[in-house]
């Protein structure tokens, strides 16, 4: 039976004033992100951590209540100033970015970066309801 050699230790990100927000918004939930300017994970949240489930997780309330943790759990280690990262089609994007604005992190500017093909794969046959 081998041993274990090493510790297990708790990594530590540099938190500065300035960092990055990334709301990805699909069809089932949300999630937010808060990295640093280098791109480490200060904290993060979704819908489905914060106990939604099913159609629920894509609501604009569900955005709001993720966003509000994960941004004051970054706001108490430092983070002022973000750059807002948006992704994909879901409810949430405008809420999520209110929420982070309410808890007191300044929003310097909105990039919405959602792959769209520029005429790649063959799309998904149309849904009938």
């Amino acid at each position: 039976m081998a041993k274990k050699t090493g510790t297990s230790r708790k990594r530590t990100v540099v938190v500065e004033a300035n960092g990055m927000a990334h709301v990805h918004s699909s069809f089932n939930n949300i999630i937010v992100t808060l990295t640093n300017m280098n791109g480490e994970v200060i904290s993060w949240s979704s819908a489905g951590k914060k106990g939604f489930r099913g159609s629920k997780k894509n609501t604009p309330y569900a955005a709001q209540v993720a966003a509000e943790e994960c941004a004051k759990t970054a706001y108490d280690l430092g983070l002022r100033k973000v750059k807002v990262f948006v992704k994909g089609p879901g409810n949430g994007r405008e809420s999520a970015m209110r929420a982070l604005a309410s808890v007191g992190i300044q929003i310097t500017e909105i990039v919405d970066v959602t792959p769209l093909p520029h005429n790649g794969c063959r799309p998904a046959k149309r849904r009938r309801v």
